[in-house]
């Protein structure tokens, strides 16, 4: 059974897509400190004019806020100028109407915490690209598990049923992958092939929002949703 453990993120990059497609049991890791200025209420558009970030507006923000509790704006507030910032960027890609419709499905529901919209838009690009058929989408918070660090999210790979753990590259700086060896689960980190896909604006970024792949490419783009893993000892030996 493969486990990934990851914050929710305002319509993900192709990585994020790329675990779920690698994991059987998907947690989101929604009750941890939101962060300002990560990927959580933040991703890249690119547009004629560069790479430019579409934001989801917080408000009552206070330090140590934990992400399922942050609130954000209103939708009157951000969603006309996110819609049309997409348009405009995607404007002449062939798949752009399925973009943009997955945008609005999105911001149409009643979403008024940070973490269940940016949930939303990873499961909308999930079903979208067929990756969330035989998966179980998990929220940290039902599990109950008190800690922190590398034993709190070994005790999460352990309490869903998880043989192995899939994570990115980030991790590195914190993981005790002793802690994982001795309770017998595996760690691998993700091998991002990034695999270039046609896109507009310039030369090729992976970097970008997933909804530039589904504009781009429709559903034919879960093709280059392909990368695989690593073992922990290779990663970091390759990494050194």
């Amino acid at each position: 059974m493969r486990v990934v453990i990851s914050q929710s993120m305002l319509f993900p990059w192709v990585g994020l897509l790329e675990q779920v497609r690698l994991a059987d049991v998907f947690v989101h890791y929604d009750d941890v400190q939101f962060s300002k200025g990560s990927f959580v209420n933040r991703v890249q558009i690119k547009t004629a004019d560069g790479v430019r970030w579409m934001t989801l507006p917080t408000r009552n923000l206070h330090l140590g806020q934990r992400i399922c509790e942050v609130e954000i704006a209103p939708p009157s507030r951000w969603a006309g100028q996110h819609l049309s910032l997409l348009t405009a960027s995607l404007a002449g890609a062939p798949h752009a109407d399925d973009a943009i419709g997955l945008a609005e499905s999105v911001y149409a529901a009643a979403h008024s915490h940070l973490g269940s919209l940016a949930r939303a838009s990873l499961l909308a690009l999930s079903d979208y690209f067929g990756l969330g058929k035989s998966k179980r989408f998990v929220d940290v918070g039902t599990l109950d598990i008190g800690g922190r660090s590398s034993q709190r999210v070994l005790d999460v790979v352990k309490r869903v049923g998880g043989r192995q753990y899939i994570t990115g590259h980030g991790a590195a700086r914190y993981m005790d992958h002793a802690l994982f060896d001795r309770a017998g689960v595996e760690v691998h980190y993700m091998r991002y092939r990034q695999q270039a896909y046609p896109q507009l604006h310039g030369d090729f970024t992976p970097y970008v929002s997933g909804l530039d792949l589904v504009a781009n490419c429709g559903r034919e783009g879960r093709r280059y949703i392909c990368s695989d893993t690593v073992p922990w000892e290779k990663f970091l030996h390759e990494s050194a």
